[in-house]
Protein backbone atom coordinates (compact mmCIF):
# COMPACT_ATOMS: atom_id res chain seq x y z
CA UNK A 1 0.00 0.00 0.00
CA UNK A 2 1.47 2.94 -0.82
CA UNK A 3 1.65 6.22 1.44
CA UNK A 4 -0.99 8.07 -0.27
CA UNK A 5 -3.23 5.48 0.46
CA UNK A 6 -2.61 4.56 4.23
CA UNK A 7 -4.99 5.29 6.84
CA UNK A 8 -4.06 7.00 10.02
CA UNK A 9 -4.30 3.72 11.57
CA UNK A 10 -1.51 2.20 9.45
CA UNK A 11 0.35 5.33 9.76
CA UNK A 12 0.49 4.96 13.50
CA UNK A 13 1.64 1.57 13.07
CA UNK A 14 4.38 1.99 10.80
CA UNK A 15 5.75 4.71 12.84
CA UNK A 16 5.03 2.68 15.86
CA UNK A 17 7.24 0.23 14.23
CA UNK A 18 9.86 2.31 13.73
CA UNK A 19 10.28 3.94 16.91
CA UNK A 20 10.51 -0.07 18.40
CA UNK A 21 12.96 -0.65 16.08
CA UNK A 22 15.00 2.37 17.53
CA UNK A 23 14.17 1.97 20.81
CA UNK A 24 15.32 -1.91 20.62
CA UNK A 25 19.08 -0.76 18.87
CA UNK A 26 18.78 1.86 21.40
CA UNK A 27 18.94 -0.40 24.38
CA UNK A 28 21.57 -2.55 22.91
CA UNK A 29 23.75 0.77 22.73
CA UNK A 30 23.56 1.60 25.99
CA UNK A 31 24.15 -2.01 27.14
CA UNK A 32 27.40 -1.95 25.09
CA UNK A 33 28.39 1.08 26.67
CA UNK A 34 27.56 0.72 29.72
CA UNK A 35 29.62 -2.77 29.60
CA UNK A 36 32.79 -1.03 28.06
CA UNK A 37 32.33 1.84 30.74
CA UNK A 38 32.41 -0.79 33.45
CA UNK A 39 35.84 -2.59 31.94
CA UNK A 40 37.16 1.00 31.49
CA UNK A 41 36.12 3.22 34.08
CA UNK A 42 39.78 3.40 36.16
CA UNK A 43 41.81 4.16 32.87
CA UNK A 44 39.13 6.67 31.79
CA UNK A 45 38.60 8.03 35.23
CA UNK A 46 42.85 8.60 34.85
CA UNK A 47 42.61 10.56 31.67
CA UNK A 48 39.76 12.71 32.94
CA UNK A 49 37.86 11.17 29.83
CA UNK A 50 34.62 10.11 32.89
CA UNK A 51 32.53 13.34 32.46
CA UNK A 52 32.08 12.92 28.88
CA UNK A 53 31.01 9.37 28.40
CA UNK A 54 28.71 9.73 31.84
CA UNK A 55 27.07 13.22 30.13
CA UNK A 56 26.25 10.46 26.79
CA UNK A 57 25.15 7.52 28.95
CA UNK A 58 22.47 10.18 30.83
CA UNK A 59 21.46 11.54 27.23
CA UNK A 60 21.22 7.97 25.60
CA UNK A 61 19.01 6.76 28.97
CA UNK A 62 17.00 9.95 28.59
CA UNK A 63 16.57 9.10 24.59
CA UNK A 64 14.96 5.54 25.64
CA UNK A 65 12.69 6.84 28.49
CA UNK A 66 11.04 9.39 25.97
CA UNK A 67 10.88 6.35 23.05
CA UNK A 68 9.21 4.26 25.84
CA UNK A 69 6.38 7.14 26.31
CA UNK A 70 6.37 8.09 22.97
CA UNK A 71 5.50 4.60 22.14
CA UNK A 72 3.06 4.06 24.99
CA UNK A 73 1.60 7.18 23.42
CA UNK A 74 0.88 6.05 20.10
CA UNK A 75 -0.61 2.54 21.43
CA UNK A 76 -2.84 4.56 22.82
CA UNK A 77 -3.78 6.38 19.80
CA UNK A 78 -3.85 3.26 17.64
CA UNK A 79 -6.56 1.62 19.34
CA UNK A 80 -8.67 4.53 19.40
CA UNK A 81 -7.94 4.52 15.57
CA UNK A 82 -8.51 0.75 15.03
CA UNK A 83 -11.18 0.42 12.59
CA UNK A 84 -13.91 -1.58 13.76
CA UNK A 85 -14.06 -5.65 13.00
CA UNK A 86 -15.65 -6.61 9.75
CA UNK A 87 -18.87 -8.19 10.08
CA UNK A 88 -19.16 -11.69 7.98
Amino acid sequence: MSAGTKTPFEHVNDVLAQLKEIRHYAKNNVETLTAQWLLFDGELSKLRHTGPIEALMSRQSELHDALNEEIAALEELAVTLQPPPEEA
